[in-house]
């Protein structure tokens, strides 16, 4: 999954970056509305976390204008305590949900995790395919009940393909959705991950559609033993 956070403050930025980093997450960030507006604009993000009082352009007009170009990512807003009225302007403006400065870094990860759910169409936290699990809150992962041991890369594929189960996937989204604005990007390296997952996985989950990509889904064999 991959995020974009958009805060002029230096050291709450680094602070976001770091947590989402460490809770498996593809992060790129901006410290300035005009940057958030063109990153938002251009790349694709599975969410946002934006802060209203931005250098430059703010944090409402950046949002209008994303929900004006068509950006259907899911947006959570950073406002003042003491400044009710941007919390309305920004949800009439098309925020998702908002979070009150001071906060707790744990209650904004809960929050995105929450709105990348909703908008793949799943509402609990545990993800299920078959007799396979992702807990998208611990970032566990397990198959009939025992735990699976992934790199971070395959943990962050994985979690992809699980949200948009049953849904074919090109190499160049996952690519795009897997890593952040700095990385080297290269998509022959997804067919190693896959490769990879499907050693680990022990099972047909994840198939590839010849020319246009790959798809998650609950096996055959699986489908079979549950049909009665």
């Amino acid at each position: 999954m991959r995020i974009l956070i958009v805060e002029d403050d230096k050291d709450l930025n680094r602070q976001l970056v770091e947590a989402f980093t460490n809770a498996g997450y593809a992060v790129d960030t901006a410290e300035d509305g005009d940057e958030g507006h063109f990153l938002g604009d251009t790349e694709p993000y599975d969410a946002v976390v934006l802060d209203i009082g931005l250098p430059g352009m703010d944090g409402i007009t950046v949002l209008e204008n994303w929900r004006r170009e068509g950006r259907a990512m899911p947006v959570l807003i950073l406002t003042a305590r003491d400044r009710w009225n941007d919390k309305v302007s920004g949800i009439d403006a098309g925020a998702d949900d908002y979070v009150t400065k001071p906060f707790h870094i744990e209650e904004v990860l809960a929050r995105v995790r929450a709105l990348i759910r909703r908008a793949a169409g799943h509402a609990a936290s545990q993800i299920t395919c078959g007799d396979l699990m992702v807990d998208t809150r611990t970032s566990r992962v397990t198959l009939r009940g025992n735990p699976v041991k992934l790199t971070s890369h395959e943990f962050r594929l994985l979690s992809y393909l699980m949200h948009h189960q049953e849904k074919v996937i090109s190499r160049t989204e996952l690519t795009e959705h897997l890593y952040d604005q700095d990385f080297d990007r290269d998509s022959n390296t997804i067919e190693v991950f896959i490769g990879r997952l499907r050693k680990k996985l022990k099972g047909d989950y994840i198939e590839t559609v010849r020319g246009l990509g790959y798809r998650l889904a609950v096996p055959a064999a699986e489908n079979a033993g549950t049909g009665g």
